[in-house]
């Protein structure tokens, strides 16, 4: 059976103790493996693994020897409880040992866990365990998770009470971090908010964010909207430390200011840029504290820097771009 969307969703986090089996592929190792822990966790529990109620097979070997897994689908171990059969990295080659064993699966046999990263629709795996009766198959694909994904990542990590602006900025931050990256950041804000009944605000998903090297640059660009030029030098330093070039501080500052000039001389008004995130309201705000006037000599004030920068100039760089940034915020004051 193919599962898809909130259904595969919800299957992952309360699988059929009674299937014989479930195939995970996709081309993210990751994605593909944070469900394997998900489903494996809730068939056989946090102690499955120390109790040795799972058995875990390369899916190369069963090319070899396939019996192996009709083996560690039919033993029998010293606790109680269900047990898994795990099969990780599994080839189409390897569907012959797996129809063997689904077709002699019983009731009270170890469920099949059958991961792979090699498969497509076309595979015969994926068409085994699609025609199964109990079996189940979920492709893991590169789009960003869904709002019915996300929304289970928070469940688990005990974060029930969100603001919905603050959900639209995970939303974002889903998209542009690694599955395995968004599940640490998820788990950072949960203890944050731990004893705190309040709903999660924007500022505190913010404040959690993994902090990347463009992170950096919008705190400088900030600073520089909004005119506070004494922070300018400490922020620079940092970036200067993380090997970050004054060229590409200038198209970052080019595109940010071109943002807002775009947003300020729109007659439709800054409802029609699609701006997301925890940056939203400050940008709109800092497009209409400007004006077009000013953002026009911010943006010829900044051209004129790339120039230089790419010039045959002896002058520092890093000072070059400083200097410029401190003389935007001036202009904002």
């Amino acid at each position: 059976m193919k599962l898809s969307g909130a259904a595969a969703v919800g299957y992952f986090a309360k699988p059929d103790p009674d299937a014989a089996g479930i195939l995970i592929y996709g081309q993210d190792a990751m994605r593909v493996a944070l469900r394997r822990q998900e489903v494996i966790l809730a068939l056989i529990g946090p102690e499955g693994e120390g109790e040795m109620r799972l058995t875990r097979l390369q899916g190369g070997d069963l090319r070899k020897d396939p019996a192996l897994i009709m083996d560690a689908m039919k033993a029998q171990g010293f606790f109680p409880g269900p047990r898994v059969a795990f099969v990780e990295d599994t080839p189409d080659s390897a569907a012959a040992a797996i129809t063997e064993a689904l077709k002699d699966w019983r009731p009270g046999d170890a469920q099949i866990v059958v991961t792979s990263s090699s498969l497509t629709t076309k595979s015969a795996l994926v068409k085994l365990f699609d025609a199964h009766p109990t079996a189940r198959s979920v492709g893991i694909y590169d789009d960003p998770p869904s709002r019915e994904e996300i929304e289970a990542t928070l469940r688990k990590s005990g974060l029930t009470e969100i603001s919905r602006e603050a959900m639209t900025d995970l939303q974002s931050l889903a998209r542009e971090l690694d599955p395995g990256d968004f599940r640490q950041t998820v788990e950072k804000i949960a203890l944050y908010k731990w004893g705190d009944a309040t709903p999660l605000a924007p500022a505190e998903v913010a404040a959690m964010a993994p902090a990347t090297v463009d992170t950096e640059v919008d705190e400088v660009l900030e600073a520089v909207s909004e005119g506070r030029g004494a922070a300018v030098g400490q922020l620079m330093r940092r970036l200067e430390g993380q090997g970050v070039l004054p060229v590409t501080l200038c198209i970052f500052a080019m595109r940010h200011f071109r943002l807002l000039h775009a947003i300020a001389v729109d007659p439709r008004g800054p409802a029609s840029f699609r701006v997301r995130g925890p940056r939203k309201d400050r940008i709109l705000r800092q497009a209409q504290d400007w004006g077009v006037r000013r953002l026009e000599e911010a943006l010829a004030l900044i051209v004129e820097t790339d120039l230089t920068l790419r010039s045959a100039s002896r002058a520092p760089a890093m000072a070059v771009m400083e200097r410029a940034l401190i003389r935007l915020a001036m202009m904002k004051r």
